[in-house]
């Protein structure tokens, strides 16, 4: 039996075009939501709306305020205000510090923790409204950085940071802010990274071997915690940072 836990709830998806983005939108628009998925790209928004009727795609750049500003009208529009937002866009490239980068460095910082700030800002006064929720996507090296990527290390700590102080601030008003830290998940992220293919499968295949449960998660397992931490069930939980990791961070 499909479940209808979302049913008439509004959800907001940043870089839900691919990976655990665009799983956590399928899982709630199957649970009854209407979901507002962003992308960069007309195209990969599109594919991941096709996956379901409820998931409508709307191309942004959350960097940008006017663009933050636009998705959280967009869900005001399609579904009346927002109930979950999900800061899931995020972007990693992985350099020692020999050869960081820095416009590398300030692009991380800026979709990272900017852009993540600035939809919640622009999404807050309709969370206030519906006593909603937020669950920021941070990772298992947030907390334990790694090395090579000590600039995406630290974007993921100031959205544990970000987490835990607006847990506290509006704790009052009944909105709960958590965050997922993912361990290593298999998503088009690697991809990304900089890296070559042949570093990124040896990549792969070392994380695997510290990984306590022994392999990379899928993005569906991610998913599943979002909805949890955003559904009734977890109306007594805020200001946690759950590590959804195969045991890596323990």
């Amino acid at each position: 039996m499909m479940s209808t836990q979302f049913e008439g709830k509004t959800v907001i998806v940043t870089g839900g075009n691919s990976g655990i983005g665009q799983a956590t939108a399928v899982a709630f628009a199957s649970a009854g939501a209407k979901v507002i998925v962003t992308g960069r790209r007309q195209a990969a928004v599109d594919e991941t709306a096709r996956l379901h009727p409820g998931i409508v795609g709307l191309v942004a750049d959350v960097t940008l305020p006017s663009d933050a500003k636009r998705v959280a009208a967009t869900a005001i529009e399609v579904g009346g205000g927002v109930d979950v937002l999900v800061n899931n866009a995020g972007i990693a490239q992985f350099e020692p510090l020999a050869d960081l980068s820095i416009e590398n460095s300030r692009s991380q910082f800026e979709t990272n923790v900017i852009g993540l700030i600035a939809v919640s800002q622009a999404a807050l006064g309709s969370l206030l409204e519906r006593k909603g929720s937020i669950v920021n996507i941070s990772s298992v090296v947030g907390n334990d950085p790694l090395e090579g990527a000590s600039v995406y290390s630290a974007t993921k700590a100031a959205v544990n940071a970000l987490t835990k102080a607006w847990a506290k601030e509006l704790a009052g008003s009944g909105v709960r802010v958590n965050a997922i830290a993912p361990g290593p998940i298999d998503t088009p992220i690697f991809g990304k990274s900089g890296l070559p293919e042949e570093q990124i499968e040896a990549f792969k295949t070392d994380i695997s071997g510290r990984v306590p449960l022994g392999r990379i998660g899928r993005a569906s397992e991610v998913a599943e915690w979002v909805l949890h931490l955003a559904s009734p069930s977890a109306t007594w939980i805020t200001g946690q940072i759950f590590g959804v990791d195969g045991g890596l961070g323990a």
